[in-house]
């Protein structure tokens, strides 16, 4: 399968989780074999060749996108986890959302030095999570040279926050 329309697999969810907030849900996506298969095939084109070392994704739905793409690939998945789930040396940030902060963390031994890592995301909303697994990475001594997510919501200005480092989605939406 070639071309498929993904937004026809992507749920909209008025006010949630607040009021005035459209949803992308991507369980949709999931839940139809043929749709998760052309994410993780269109992954795959998008790649093959493109010099990646290894994907590293963002808890929890991350994880579903790029398990099976790094195994496509042959390459390392490097988990980016909320504080305290990851056992063993780890790299912590905090970083701020619209209105509280969060921690992220990263098994440093996992992040192979100087090499070049995907990182990469289900949806992509403001870029804050993503920023500051980003700098996670790249303080372990990766290189982040793109950035995926299978949904982007570029009318959300991620691309002040994610800067000069190239974003690449499937789908994107203009506006709510």
């Amino acid at each position: 399968m070639d071309t498929l329309n993904l937004d026809n697999y992507i749920r909209k969810v008025p006010d949630f989780p607040k009021k005035g907030v459209l949803f992308y849900d991507i369980t949709s996506i999931l839940a139809q074999p043929e749709a998760f298969n052309y994410c993780i095939d269109s992954m795959e084109k998008l790649y093959s060749g493109k010099n990646i070392d290894a994907v590293a994704a963002i808890e929890a739905r991350g994880f579903l996108f790029a398990a099976p793409f790094a195994c496509r690939m042959n390459i390392p998945l490097i988990l980016i986890r909320k504080k305290g789930k990851l056992p063993g040396k780890t790299k912590t940030i905090k970083y701020s959302l619209e209105y509280a902060e969060a921690e992220v963390e990263i098994h440093s031994d996992d992040v192979p030095q100087g090499k070049r890592v995907l990182l990469l995301d289900d949806l992509i909303a403001t870029g804050g999570t993503l920023n500051a697994a980003r700098s996670l990475i790249t303080s372990c001594g990766a290189l982040v040279p793109e950035i995926f997510g299978v949904v982007g919501l570029p009318f959300l200005h991620y691309d002040k926050i994610l800067g000069d480092t190239p974003v690449r989605t499937l789908i994107q939406y203009q506006s709510e």
